[in-house]
């Protein structure tokens, strides 16, 4: 099967597909927190929502600087992996492995919230459409290349967890410099 797009073109569209994603979020997420604010605790156990809402309850702006943020870290791994595929100096495959795996375990994450929320929630949608097909055309051609192996995305997939504290350090940046 010929592929549709070159292994670099495939890895240099990760950031705009993480933009396009969190332009999504961006957009709809103070006025959906606004608005299901209640819905979230009749649905969680208190604990829980009271994560959730504190975690999520930002402006648009301080949310934007949060994405901003990520988007540095996203763009990063992006140019360690052209770097890899080229075999540059500063190559390195495992972070934008690790980078890209979180952004497709992620989109589930979104539509999980959908169901259990009963709502479309911010994000769902660019999961469907945008995140999940990039991802699958991504690993798969990855693999068939020889790019990574099996191996490197079992070896990855533990140091998925390195990256929550990044996201909820980029939130509470994105709070305290708006």
């Amino acid at each position: 099967m010929e592929q549709w797009f070159d292994i670099q073109t495939l890895i240099w569209l990760f950031p705009i597909m993480f933009i396009l994603h969190d332009f999504e979020e961006i957009i709809m997420v103070e006025r959906w927190m606004k608005r299901n604010s209640t819905k979230i605790y009749n649905i969680l156990p208190e604990r829980f929502a009271d994560r959730v809402i504190k975690q999520f309850s930002m402006s648009t702006a301080q949310f934007a600087v949060a994405v901003l943020i990520i988007f540095l870290f996203v763009s990063s791994s992006t140019v360690m992996a052209n770097q890899y595929v080229n075999q540059g100096l500063f190559g390195n495959i495992y972070i934008f492995t690790i980078t890209t795996l979180v952004f497709f375990l992620h989109a589930f994450t979104h539509i999980g919230q959908s169901f259990i929320l009963r709502s479309v929630t911010p994000g769902a949608f660019t999961s469907l459409i945008v995140i999940i097909p990039y991802s699958l055309v991504l690993f798969r051609s990855l693999l068939v290349n020889e790019v990574i192996t099996w191996k490197i995305i079992f070896l990855c997939l533990p140091f998925c967890l390195l990256i929550i504290p990044i996201a909820l350090l980029a939130h509470g940046i994105g709070k305290k410099v708006v």
